[in-house]
């Protein structure tokens, strides 16, 4: 097979080598070539294929008969690119030389069925069909990533509800603030991501959009139907501007935005399990499955993987920012630095969908020491807010009681002692209003389990943020992955990766 950049006779020349008298040079196709990138599209390049010679065929523009050829022949690529063999038996893969996957592609068919597959590619441009495959592409990885999120929402619900009893010490500043319990924080976890969940919910809308049939910029003078196509690619509806179907990529950068969130979610929730898993906090022991120990110290066991992921981090919102940056100075309409966006969106979205899962089991697998995380509790004054709102309702004004409160945190301070062992005699000093129930008002458990305003830690509440929670998972668990398309990177785990 000849080098797909130069310029031959063959069906393996460069799509738009008719113009030009001699091909670029080697360093140039090495230089200018997508291949390495989009080949994991290589799938949705087929699907995409088949329903434009559908849609020739019942325009007119193609015969039945070439339409049963070219379906057969870009299904026989398609088996055989999943197979990594030919019918033959011999092996078959990408031809990294390409150009594209879709110089690639329409090579491939055309030498197998001949002539029809030159007609594969009327009434379309390579601008609409890189934009069809990379929204296809797209729309179904945000389906699998969003399936990866409501497993790891599944997971954090599971231990809300488990332990919406335990208390912990909640924190402003880093400093010790007011007593919650964990399933109230596990469950603050779980709706960021939610909200990323919703998020990419959203995008899916103004991803759902056919531009087929836009071709280079202006449509095309031929009687092609992109309802029909559309439609056959299940898609919601088609683009209202063929200028702006091929110079948009506003589904990347969107999408890269929502990623980024992602991962900041999951690297604050990370940043938390590092410290907790410190000798100092003693709240989580991590699995051994997901610890590093030290090459030189033998005793540690490193939240690395935890840390991994917040480091990535910066890696996601790299990725974003180079689409941004990329896109700012394009006119209107393809130009071809936009050839520079799967490499940084494909980065990110590998990259938030891996930590989604790994951060799942990490927190899945962890063991919780819920005892010392209680112990925490009685120190610190966290229950300091809760002298106040005992005096406001005894009819005290709040900024009064919060004055008293502050009053008596010095006391305590002084004699080296918690609030709850602060003698009686100190409360009265500060107030009348205060009674003998203050001690049991301002236990830890008693400061959670009445605040039940909606959303608060109180168990009760905890529960019903739990109930809303799977009420959701279920929702949208039946949300339909089809099964075949889980294939579609196993070309790129194949020729890629290796």
């Amino acid at each position: 097979m000849q080098n797909h950049g130069t310029i031959t006779s063959d069906n393996h020349a460069a799509l738009w080598h008719g113009r030009f008298k001699e091909g670029p040079d080697a360093a140039a196709v090495a230089f200018e070539t997508s291949i390495f990138d989009d080949m994991r599209m290589a799938m949705v390049d087929i699907e995409g294929s088949i329903a434009h010679a559908k849609m020739l065929s019942k325009t007119g523009l193609i015969s039945a008969m070439e339409e049963n050829s070219i379906v057969e022949g870009l299904l026989s690529i398609k088996k055989d690119l999943l197979n990594g063999k030919d019918a033959a038996g011999n092996p078959f893969k990408v031809d990294t030389s390409a150009e594209d996957i879709h110089s690639f592609i329409e090579a491939t068919l055309t030498d197998r069925v001949g002539e029809p597959g030159k007609k594969v590619h009327t009434g379309r441009s390579r601008n609409d069909q890189i934009a069809l495959d990379e929204r296809m592409y797209l729309k179904h990885q945000i389906k699998m990533l969003k399936k990866e999120l409501l497993l790891l929402i599944k997971v954090l619900s599971g231990l809300a509800a488990e332990y919406k009893d335990s208390l912990i010490p909640g924190f402003t500043h880093m400093q010790h603030a007011q007593p919650v319990t964990l399933g109230h924080h596990m469950c603050a976890w779980a709706w960021m991501f939610y909200r990323d969940f919703e998020r990419l919910s959203d995008a899916y809308k103004r991803i759902d959009v056919s531009p087929i049939g836009s071709c280079a910029l202006a449509g095309s003078g031929l009687p092609l139907d992109r309802k029909y196509e559309a439609d056959l690619l299940d898609f919601a509806c088609v683009s209202a501007n063929s200028l702006d179907s091929v110079s948009d990529r506003d589904y990347y950068l969107e999408t890269s935005s929502d990623l980024s969130l992602v991962q900041m979610h999951l690297s604050r929730a990370c940043e938390e399990i590092v410290l907790w898993s410190t000798t100092e906090f003693g709240f989580i022991e991590l699995s051994e499955k997901w610890s590093t120990g030290s090459s030189i110290m033998p005793q540690k066991k490193n939240p690395d993987f935890a840390e991994i992921i917040r480091g990535k981090t910066g890696r996601v919102y790299g990725d974003m920012v180079a689409l941004f940056t990329m896109m700012k100075g394009i006119p209107l309409s393809y130009d071809r630095d936009m050839q520079e966006d799967k490499y940084s969106f494909f980065d990110a979205y590998d990259t938030v969908i891996s930590s989604v899962r790994i951060f799942t089991q990490m927190v899945k697998t962890a063991k919780w020491n819920t005892k010392r995380m209680n112990e925490l509790c009685y120190g610190g004054f966290l229950n300091a807010t809760d002298i106040a709102d005992y005096l406001v309702r005894k009819g005290m004004p709040f900024r009064t009681a919060h004055g008293v409160s502050a009053r008596l945190v010095r006391a305590a301070i002084e004699a080296d002692c918690k609030l709850e062992d602060l003698p009686f005699e100190e409360y009265k000093k500060e107030s009348e209003l205060f009674e003998e129930d203050i001690f049991d008002a301002i236990l830890p458990q008693k400061c959670v389990e009445i605040r039940k305003t909606i959303g608060g830690p109180a168990p009760e509440w905890v529960q019903k943020q739990v109930d809303i929670l799977n009420d959701f998972i279920q929702k949208n668990t039946d949300e339909d992955i089809d099964s075949e398309e889980n294939d579609w990177d196993l070309i790129f785990e194949n020729y890629y990766r290796k």
